[in-house]
């Protein structure tokens, strides 16, 4: 049986083994007050090696930016302290990450916490046997070192805390698919070697004020394979039932209001795209797990929390991780069979409402002489009920159709793909000889959209179009990614141009949607008029004046009717450059 999870009370009061003196933290020793820098993080690394040398492993996975180690610890009573022994052994992998936002750092204190105390039988007794823990104190280092006491201002305790992102200013939880961060890319490469059964990214939520203390958010439940969903589920469930027994209230979505700062809007539900880690992990057919404590909570309350949430994670992949993991590898078959099958690019929350009582303060909302807005006041000594609504069903949205081979990456675009390919560890083939001319599906956008400002450092470019047959020349160093892989899902977020986070999305593509190519306006009007001595060009331009009152409007559109049926038009403008192809290669 796994050891009831303690109270916090109760943490510190816990009798130590001989080498826990130098394995408690700034925080116990501060009484939940205070966390400590980085270097206490490479010192209890190495210190929980030298005290459990059986049990644990610290390794260095990445550098950062700013040249600090990334550590993780490999923690099993199973014999299995590497990605090879877990691997040959069968073991379950279950990977802790805090940090990610090193403002929101429950999880560095929880987890060592959590992590002395199975591995002294003194919590999640015998769950060590049956697993291994990966356990990465602090993803974001760099952000961690900016410390100071108001890097959140909306969050009580500890003191002072990191930074939300990394020194070169990117979000990690941003950058699960585009990985542009080195951090991102040693954990990419992390998750590679180890292949965890269900990753665990511990948050610290922003919001409102309410009684609730943390959200459970788990997929597979909205997207992903249909057997892992209902696992998924479980694993949701379960964890919830014991923060439940533990006096928590959790709840199974994100607690964040409609409408900003109107408490009677109520919450909405949705699935996450693949730019954050629930959204990301459940295309390789893995378990992802988002805690996010209430920042108003204080710092005592919230590391409690995610220590009995670790404690329950660790049982339920103690006793249910070797079931998971085939049903984990057999959606990895699912999904190298997806050819000619339907895929959600996209999920949308439906209008299906239902009311839920909700735990609150009373509250009032005033006219502000200060910002001119609505000023909401919050009452923590009155708690009262809410009645509102919440939109929970959510439903595929965009679908396309997996190709029956796989994708065709042109030479000249084929290093910038294959690297990104790399980091996720999706398969590919380099093609040594031009196949010549090939029947493929080809993208032509009809119109695009940048956003106004930078996304994390990447203009965003949203397409409109569709792919059709065309026979196009394929050379040698062309990449061919196929479809028949266990990161099939991957494959195709990746690489469909119209999915939120593909790589086009990100704008990796948006020079071959600029027109470089121009012809001088009265070049263009000779030309006009040589090919309005063709009656079905004639035609189609008349039909366009008369049904198109912009175009009429328009010299500039107007010569450009002509220049598109033009020798020198450009062909490749608003050509997506990767292709759909029904072989194999």
């Amino acid at each position: 049986m796994i050891r009831t999870v303690l109270s916090l009370a109760l943490l510190s009061a816990v009798p130590l083994t001989h080498a826990a003196p130098d394995l408690t933290t700034v925080a116990e020793r501060s009484g939940f007050q205070a966390t400590g820098r980085y270097d206490e993080v490479v010192k209890l690394c190495a210190d929980f090696q030298k005290a459990y040398p059986k049990a644990v492993r610290c390794f260095e996975f990445g550098r950062t930016p700013e040249g600090r180690p990334m550590l993780a610890l490999a923690v099993s009573k199973s014999g299995a302290l590497t990605a090879q022994q877990a691997k040959k052994r069968n073991v379950p992998v279950l990977l802790v990450q805090g940090g990610i936002h090193a403002g929101e750092i429950d999880g560095k204190d929880a987890g060592f916490l959590a992590l002395r105390h199975a591995l002294d039988g003194k919590a999640a007794t015998g769950t060590l046997d049956k697993q291994v823990l990966l356990f990465v104190p602090v993803f974001n280092v760099d952000g961690h070192e900016r410390f100071g006491k108001w890097n959140r201002p909306n969050q009580r305790g500890p003191v002072e805390m990191g930074w939300r992102v990394t020194a070169q200013n990117y979000n990690l939880n941003r950058d699960y698919v585009k990985a542009d961060a080195p951090e991102m890319q040693a954990m990419l490469a992390l998750v590679n070697a180890w292949d965890p059964l269900a990753y665990i990214d511990l948050h610290v939520t922003d919001g409102a004020k309410f009684q609730p203390d943390v959200s459970i958010q788990v997929e597979p439940v909205h997207g992903g394979d249909e057997a892992l969903k209902v696992a998924g589920t479980a694993l949701r469930d379960n964890v919830m039932a014991d923060l439940r027994k533990q006096g928590s209230d959790p709840k199974h979505f994100y607690i964040s209001f409609a409408k900003v700062d109107d408490p009677q809007s109520g919450f909405v539900d949705e699935m996450s795209t693949p730019r954050f880690s629930t959204g990301y992990f459940q295309l390789r057919n893995r378990f992802a797990m988002l805690v996010e404590t209430h920042s108003w909570k204080d710092y005592p309350t919230r590391v409690k929390i995610t220590y009995n949430t670790i404690v329950s994670l660790m049982g339920q992949v103690a006793q249910h991780g070797s079931e998971w993991r085939k049903l984990a590898l057999a959606a990895d078959g699912r999904s190298a069979a997806l050819a000619g099958r339907e895929f959600p690019l996209s999920y949308r929350t439906t209008d299906k409402t239902q009311t839920i009582d909700f735990a609150g303060y009373e509250y009032t909302r005033t006219p502000s002489d200060v910002s001119g807005g609505v000023w909401t006041k919050y009452d923590e000594t009155k708690p009262q009920l809410w009645h509102v609504p919440l939109r929970d069903e959510v439903v595929p949205d965009r679908l396309v159709t997996a190709p029956a081979g796989g994708y065709l990456v042109p030479a000249a675009q084929a290093a910038l793909v294959a690297a990104k390919l790399r980091q996720h560890g999706v398969a590919f083939k380099v093609l040594d000889s031009a196949p010549g001319k090939v029947d493929v599906e080809a993208f032509r956008a009809e119109a695009t959209k940048l956003t106004p400002q930078s996304v994390e450092g990447h203009q965003m470019m949203a397409l409109e179009g569709s792919w059709k047959p065309e026979a196009r020349e394929i050379g040698k160093g062309a990449l061919f990614v196929p479809i028949a892989q266990p990161k099939a899902r991957l494959v195709m977020t990746m690489l469909e141009p119209q999915g939120a986070d593909s790589l086009a999305a990100w704008g990796l593509f948006n020079v071959s949607f600029e027109r470089k190519e121009y012809m001088e306006e009265y070049v263009a009007e000779e030309v006009a008029r040589e090919q309005l001595q063709d009656p079905q060009v004639a035609a189609a331009f008349k039909a366009k004046l008369e049904s198109d009152p912009a175009f009429a409007k328009s010299p500039r559109a107007r010569l450009e009717f002509f220049a598109r049926r033009h020798a020198s038009w450009d062909e490749r403008y608003n050509l997506y450059p990767v292709l759909r192809t029904a072989r194999v290669f």
